[in-house]
This record gives C-alpha cells, structure tokens and sequence, in this order.
C-alpha cells in the first residue's frame, strides 16, 4: 500500500471545519474521478491553521494515477489555506483496533 500526504497551512478554524463537513457529506459518492483511492483520512489542526490529507492507494501505479490527477486540481475556495507541500510514501505498518 503507498500513501499521498498534502500539508495546508493558513486556514482558520471556522473554515477548516466547514471543509472537512463538506468533504465528509460528499464521501458517499467515493474519491474524485481519476484518484483510484483506497482510503482517506483528513487530519486538522484548527488552533494553527494546518492540515494533512492522506490519501491511500494499493499500487504504486495508482498513487502515481492519482498523485498526477491531485496535484492538477485546485480546491473549489482557500478554506483549507495554500499546499505547502506533496510527500509520497510507503506503507510498512498498518494497525487498526
């Protein structure tokens, strides 16, 4: 399994909050077109403005599919503030309670 990691910083709380509802209630419908994802996890820091999206993917090919469509898309407002950074890793442990 290989993992995408976007970094957001510069959003406030208020609209941070208001993304990840808006991401939450369109899930149902499964990942964007072009992102052949497995998993996503969005982690916020309301206090600091920051963000982490971690997108998971089974191959290297499809994290490379969906890594080109992400980085191609711009989000629809700045509520998540500006991308900072893209890292792409590996997954060697996964646990799950």
């Amino acid at each position: 399994m290989y993992a995408r990691v976007a970094r957001w910083e510069g959003s406030d709380a208020e609209a941070m909050r208001a993304t990840a509802e808006r991401i939450k209630s369109q899930a149902g419908s499964g990942p964007p077109e072009g992102v052949p994802a497995k998993a996503f996890k969005l982690l916020i820091d309301p206090e600091s403005g920051r963000s982490l999206s971690i997108t998971f993917f089974e191959s290297e090919e499809d994290l490379n599919t969906g890594d080109e469509t992400l980085s191609a898309m711009n989000p629809p407002t700045d509520e998540m503030g500006q991308r900072v950074s893209v890292e792409r890793y590996e997954v060697a442990v996964e646990v799950s309670a």
